[in-house]
C-alpha cells in the first residue's frame, strides 16, 4: 500500500493528535537512520520550513534554522533573484543536495503540502497577508515584529490561528531574554509596589524624504515589493533595509519607531502589568502635558512616556512604583532600588515568568506540541495595536480614547479611519 506523502506530513499528524483522533496503518519496514537512530535525526521528526523575505532581520532567523538537525529548510522566497537563489545555494551546500526551491511569489509555499511553517521576515506591510494565507493553508508562523500594519488586520489574524488550530511566535524576542522575565516577576509580583509610571526608550527615525524616480533594478520585483501600499516611483531609499531608517521612516510601510522599538518595549510593559489580552485607553502625543513626551495611559493605571528625558537608569524600559523601580535592558541590563532586590529569590508561590528556552526553541517546541508560545498571536495583536495607536495619535497630534474591549476609538471618525488601510490592487487580504 503506497500512503500519499501530504499524510504523512509531521504537521498532519501533529493537528490530528492535538484533535484527538487516531490512525492505523499497516505494518512497514524503515531503516534505522529514517528513525533517528545512528545519530539521525528522522525525517518525520524534522519540521520543514519555506523562509521568507531575506533583508537583514532574516540573517539571524536563516543561520539559526539552517545549524538545526530537526529542521529542513525546503524553500526560500524574495522579490530579489539575487538574495533568494544566494539563500537557496547556502541551504544546498549545507545539506549537499539540491532539494531547496527558490520564489518570487510566496504563495507558491503555501501550495506545498510538504512544508509544516514558515518564517515571515518582510518589511511590515507584508507581515499580516502571507501570515494569513500560511495559516489557511495549514502552516504555523514565525512573524517578526511588530505583527501587523493596521489594528483590524491583527484582529483578523488572531482569530484566523485561533479558528486554524496554528502556532504563531512574534519575533518579540526580549520575551525569552533572562534579564526581561526577571524584570517582569518584579513588577508582577508586587516587589515595587504599584507602579504609576514606565518609560520606555525609543528614539526616532528621520522623516521620510521625497525621492526621485530610479530605474528598477534587473530581477527585483518591485511592484510585489510594494503589494498593498501605495505606487511610489522606486528609489534604493524606499526599499532598503535599514536599522537608521530606510523602508521604516515611510509611514506608508509601518508606524515608524512606534511599531519598530515600540513593538519590543510596549510589549514588555503589557506582559509586566499582566495586560497582554486588554491593553491602555488613552494616547497622547508630545505637548499634550508638561512631560513634553507621547505617552499613553492605562485606565486606573501606570502613565507610559516614550523617550522620557530624564530617566534615573538610563535603561530601554523603566518601572516606578510607590515602593520600588526597576530598569531592565538588553546584554543583561538590570538594576533596582533597592539595589539588592534584583538578587532576592522567588517564593515558591509567586509568579514565574522568565523563558527556559530560546525564542527560536519556544517556537519549535509549540508546533512540537501544539501549545501556545511565549509571543502568541494575540500577544502580538495587543502589542502592534499600542504601536498603531500611538501613530494615530503622533500623526494626528492629538490624544485617541481607545475602548481595548470592543477595539474602537471612540469620538474620532478621522481617527477611526486608520484602525485599517485601503490596499492596493491586487495585493488584498
Amino acid at each position: 500500500m503506497t500512503i500519499p506523502k501530504k499524510y504523512l506530513s509531521r504537521r498532519n499528524m501533529l493537528r490530528t493528535a492535538a484533535f484527538g483522533s487516531a490512525a492505523v496503518a499497516a505494518p512497514m519496514v524503515i531503516p534505522s537512520s529514517a528513525l533517528g537512530f545512528s545519530g539521525f535525526t528522522a525525517p518525520s521528526n524534522r519540521i520543514t520550513f519555506g523562509m521568507i523575505g531575506f533583508g537583514l532581520m532574516m540573517k539571524g532567523h536563516f543561520r539559526t534554522m539552517l545549524n538545526k538537525g530537526d529542521v529542513q529548510i525546503l524553500a526560500v522566497c524574495d522579490v530579489d533573484t539575487e538574495k533568494r537563489e544566494q539563500a537557496r545555494d547556502q541551504v544546498n551546500a549545507k545539506y549537499g543536495t539540491s532539494g531547496c526551491d527558490c520564489y518570487n511569489e510566496y504563495e507558491k509555499i503555501m501550495e506545498r503540502s510538504d512544508i509544516d511553517a514558515c518564517f515571515v521576515i518582510t518589511p511590515d506591510h507584508w507581515h499580516v497577508p502571507i501570515s494569513l494565507d500560511a495559516v489557511r493553508s495549514g502552516k504555523d508562523v514565525y512573524v517578526e515584529k511588530p505583527m501587523t500594519l493596521t489594528v483590524k488586520e491583527g484582529r483578523i489574524l488572531s482569530d484566523a490561528v485561533r479558528r486554524h488550530g496554528a502556532v504563531l511566535q512574534v519575533g518579540s524576542q526580549q520575551r525569552s531574554e533572562n534579564s526581561f522575565g526577571r524584570a517582569v516577576e518584579m513588577v508582577r509580583n508586587g516587589w515595587i509596589g504599584n507602579v504609576h509610571t514606565v518609560y520606555a526608550r525609543l528614539g526616532r527615525f528621520p522623516a521620510g524624504k521625497v525621492l526621485q524616480e530610479e530605474d528598477i533594478p534587473d530581477g527585483f520585483d518591485y511592484d510585489r515589493w510594494l503589494g498593498p501600499t501605495p505606487w511610489y516611483p522606486y528609489n534604493a531609499k524606499r526599499v532598503k533595509g535599514d536599522y537608521g531608517g530606510g523602508w521604516r521612516s515611510y509611514w506608508e510601510y509601518g508606524a515608524r519607531k512606534n511599531g519598530d522599538w515600540g513593538a519590543h518595549h510596549y510589549d514588555i510593559i503589557q506582559w509586566a502589568l499582566g495586560m497582554d489580552a486588554r491593553g491602555p485607553d488613552f494616547f497622547f502625543p508630545r505637548g499634550y502635558d508638561e512631560s513634553g513626551c507621547q505617552g499613553f495611559k492605562y485606565k486606573n493605571g501606570p502613565i507610559v512616556y516614550r523617550d522620557f528625558p530624564k530617566r534615573t537608569f538610563d535603561s530601554m524600559i523603566e518601572f516606578y512604583g510607590d515602593k520600588g523601580s526597576i530598569g531592565v535592558g538588553r546584554d543583561g541590563d538590570l538594576k533596582t532600588n533597592p539595589t539588592n532586590l534584583k538578587e532576592r529569590p522567588l517564593a515558591s508561590s509567586e509568579i514565574y515568568l522568565r523563558a527556559t528556552e530560546s525564542h527560536h526553541n519556544n517556537f519549535l517546541n509549540a508546533i512540537r506540541t501544539r501549545k501556545r508560545s511565549i509571543a502568541d498571536v494575540e500577544i502580538g495583536h495587543r502589542t502592534a495595536t499600542i504601536c498603531h495607536l500611538s501613530a494615530i495619535s503622533e500623526r494626528l497630534n492629538r490624544p485617541v480614547k481607545w475602548d481595548p474591549n470592543r477595539e474602537e476609538i471612540i469620538g474620532d471618525s478621522e481617527a477611526s479611519k486608520w484602525l485599517d488601510r485601503p490596499r492596493r490592487a491586487p495585493y488584498t487580504l
